[in-house]
């Protein structure tokens, strides 16, 4: 299954987007802002391809998709969360209800985990 992040627009804070499950439309993303390199926590993953595994997250305790091979980060994530506070460099999912906010977060990510359950080969494009 393949993913794909189109971002749509963003501030010197966060940065909104649209999420793509093979071409069709799932959910609204936040991420922090973009930068040309990746800061831990502070910064938007670098646009790219990446293999996804899912994987038991240490941090949150259940099954979560994760990131693999992003430059300068380790543990890039995709999550439930409502502001860019709860980002830390990884890909909040949910729908955009205002600018720098994303709510619905929990229930989407529950449906997106349900339809990645089972997946072998995911790979996520950031645009």
């Amino acid at each position: 299954m393949k993913l794909t992040v189109e971002r749509t627009h963003g501030t010197k804070q966060w940065t909104h987007g649209k999420l793509y499950l093979n071409g069709v439309y799932f959910c609204d993303t936040l991420e922090d802002e973009e930068r040309a390199v990746k800061i831990p926590r502070e910064t938007a993953i670098p646009c790219g391809t990446y293999k996804v595994i899912i994987n038991m997250s240490n941090r949150f305790k259940k099954l979560m998709p994760l990131l693999i091979a992003v430059p300068n980060f380790e543990g890039v994530r995709i999550h439930n969360g409502n502001t860019k506070d709860h980002t830390e460099g990884c890909i909040l999912v949910g729908k955009k209800l205002k600018e720098g906010f994303v709510g619905n977060s929990k229930s989407i990510f529950k449906d997106l985990m349900s339809r990645l359950q089972g997946v072998k080969d995911l790979s996520i494009e950031i645009k």
